[in-house]
């Protein structure tokens, strides 16, 4: 079967596996042909508490009228961290004009995590991440940003599988085909919890914590599931192949003396 071409946007930060970095060696190694326009320029994970970021709003207006007068086209687009309201409207623009034409879209709304926004995320760019969700085939923010898309109540304890039900049918609202919830606790269990347009289904798929943290492991689990995905593989199973290849990363990867720069993700390639 021929490779599918995904374009990700998102941003690429210097030192460090996340964004970008971590998701173009997977997708490369699962055999997509994978191309990048980053979002922002980042020295290091924000982990490391200082940073260095550059915004390329203005790189991307002059991207996309060169791609359109070269024929550039993609099976499908993964996009990640918006820098600013203007970006993500420009960058949406785009994602809607490609899908006309039958490109895939897949948004991870990155916002924020453990009830609270990230810092320097505003109620503008909510609305404008709103917007890429409208024109996603696929979104799969985490709890929290799922809470701030639709409006809900965030509850450090979690949700019922009703209420789980009733948070997908709000992101469904805002016009995506398909969502995924990630780190969401469900009657108590740790779980990824979605909704899967082709054949009807809601689905819960549980998982076992492990306490440490490692930026990146969003990233890692959408590259993963994006690659099933664009393999033929359905929503049900991949969300399943990408939780337990997070897993196993974290598990084999859980002593490392500095977590901040992410898992070391050529190392461990054959996971996949």
């Amino acid at each position: 079967m021929k490779k599918k071409q995904i374009l990700l946007i998102n941003d690429m930060a210097g030192y460090g596996k996340v964004a970008t970095a971590a998701m173009l060696p997977i997708l490369s190694y699962m055999g997509h042909p994978t191309y990048n326009l980053p979002t922002a320029l980042v020295s290091n994970t924000l982990d490391y508490g200082k940073f260095n970021i550059l915004e390329t709003t203005e790189y991307i207006k002059g991207v996309f009228p060169v791609w359109r007068e070269l024929g550039f086209s993609f099976d499908a687009i993964a996009t990640g961290f918006m820098a600013s309201e203007t970006q993500a409207r420009i960058i949406a623009a785009y994602c809607r004009e490609q899908a006309e034409n039958g490109t895939v879209v897949y948004v991870d709304p990155i916002m924020g995590d453990e009830g609270k926004l990230y810092n320097g995320v505003t109620d503008e760019a909510i609305k404008s991440m709103r917007e890429m969700v409208s024109v996603a085939h696929l979104v799969f923010p985490n709890y929290t940003e799922a809470c701030y898309l639709t409006d809900s109540q965030y509850d450090a304890a979690g949700v019922t599988a009703e209420g789980a039900r009733r948070l997908l049918d709000s992101l469904l609202k805002l016009g995506t085909k398909s969502a995924l919830i990630t780190s969401i606790r469900v009657d108590g269990q740790p779980s990824v919890v979605g909704y899967n347009h082709v054949n009807g289904e809601y689905f819960t798929q549980p998982y076992t914590e492990i306490p440490v943290h490692f930026p990146g492991t969003g990233d890692i689990f959408s590259a993963v599931l994006i690659g099933y995905l664009l393999g033929g593989k359905e929503l049900k199973p991949s969300t399943r192949k990408a939780m337990d290849v997070v897993y196993k990363l974290i598990d084999l990867n859980k002593d490392n003396t500095d977590k901040n720069r992410g898992i070391p993700l050529e190392k461990y390639l054959d996971v996949l």
